[in-house]
């Protein structure tokens, strides 16, 4: 009979931890390996809920298998701590998104310890190691000549005087016609698209209807990656339901993706481009990379960056991330990778929804239970 999330979690959160270093022992035969292993950073605006914790149990567990069988294992995450949410909760409260930031770390590290989950490192993709990389990659997509500037039209708030980012624009999905969508991915479907291809779309901060106004945007040219993006999806790298799924996007035909947003926003301004910051989606990920420069650094270890991250490493790198992020990961993210000439991932491991009513668990949409309330409870 197959476990429930709640037992799963009870029996982790009970447990001792089921080793220690000095009992693991590799065979005379194994060679170790080198692997790091991360989840999808939680979103800085608010706690962590049972949605997140089945993915860091389930990288816990596998992390801990790994470190049995005399493997070297560095085990991350990090905070995803930008983007206008943050900015405007931060207004709502009072304080200063730096503030917002670092108390909601704090409070998500406690929740992970409880559980008994064991990072090498946490961090924050505000971070002066991921403005670094964040700017480097960007730097190097655009020599190759992968970044390309053009004006669009876009959606404006007449009310807050504010171009509205995809998470504050809601209506129905220009795909499956879904309803109560953001307006960058939709959630029941997975698709993405731009906001001004919502229907019917609604301001989520003032409720009015918005207008369209002009700016120029940079876009990353996902495109020229086709080619080697298909050839990566069917190299074992991906579940087979998930390459089935990305195959569908291919033959839909991928399109160039809008890596800024206009001030104001909370984020890393993009070099030489004064009001224009890079889209929290471009430095999420490299939030991986950060994370572990920081541990490096911590250590004292100038040489395991380039070994883990070099573009013909021997390392593995494995992600453990939701169904609702494979588009980010799965495309963007190893186009990113292999135009700034850093190394791909190994492998994704995509898991489904922990689900309320049969919807998703959902911070954004308030319906989730906390992990500190299933800890008090237990």
């Amino acid at each position: 009979m197959p476990l429930s999330i709640g037992a799963v979690i009870t029996i982790l959160v009970l447990s001792k931890p089921f080793f220690t270093t000095e009992e693991v022992i590799p065979t005379m035969t194994q060679v170790a390996k080198k692997i790091l292993v991360t989840c999808a950073l939680p979103y800085a605006n608010g706690s962590i809920h049972l949605g997140h914790m089945l993915e860091h149990i389930q990288a816990d567990v596998w992390v801990r298998y790994q470190r049995m069988r005399g493997h070297e294992v560095n085990f991350i995450c990090a905070d995803d701590a930008h983007g206008t949410p943050i900015m405007l909760k931060a207004q709502q409260l009072g304080i200063t998104p730096e503030q917002m930031i670092g108390e909601m770390s704090q409070e998500h590290q406690t929740d992970f310890a409880g559980f008994n989950i064991s990072y090498d490192n946490y961090h924050s993709t505000h971070s002066d190691e991921n403005r670094e990389l964040s700017e480097l990659i960007y730097t190097r997509l655009k020599e190759n000549g992968f970044i390309k500037n053009r004006t669009i039209s876009q959606l404006y708030d007449p009310e807050k005087g504010m171009f509205l980012p995809d998470r504050f624009v809601k209506g129905t999905c220009p795909k499956c016609k879904s309803a109560d969508q953001y307006g960058d991915n939709c959630e029941v479907c997975g698709a993405t698209y731009s906001p001004t291809e919502l229907i019917e779309p609604k301001s989520v901060v003032s409720g009015a209807t918005p207008v369209m106004r002009d700016s120029e945007h940079f876009f990353f040219d996902l495109p020229s990656f086709s080619e080697m993006l298909q050839a990566w999806t069917r190299s074992g790298a991906l579940q087979e339901q998930v390459a089935n799924k990305m195959q569908e996007w291919f033959e839909s035909g991928l399109q160039q993706w809008d890596i800024s947003r206009d001030a104001p926003y909370f984020g890393f301004e993009i070099p030489n481009a004064p009001g224009k910051y890079f889209y929290v989606w471009l430095d999420a990920p490299i939030g991986y990379m950060g994370s572990f420069k920081n541990l490096c650094d911590k250590r004292g270890d100038t040489t395991s960056f380039d070994e883990y991250w070099k573009k013909d490493s021997d390392a593995e790198l494995y992600h453990f991330i939701g169904k609702d992020i494979v588009y980010f990961h799965s495309l963007f993210w190893p186009a990113m990778l292999e135009g700034s000439h850093f190394r791909k991932p190994t492998n994704l491991f995509v898991h489904g929804y922990v689900t309320v009513n049969g919807a998703k668990m959902s911070k954004s949409r308030g319906t989730f239970i906390k992990a500190s309330t299933w800890l008090k409870t237990l």
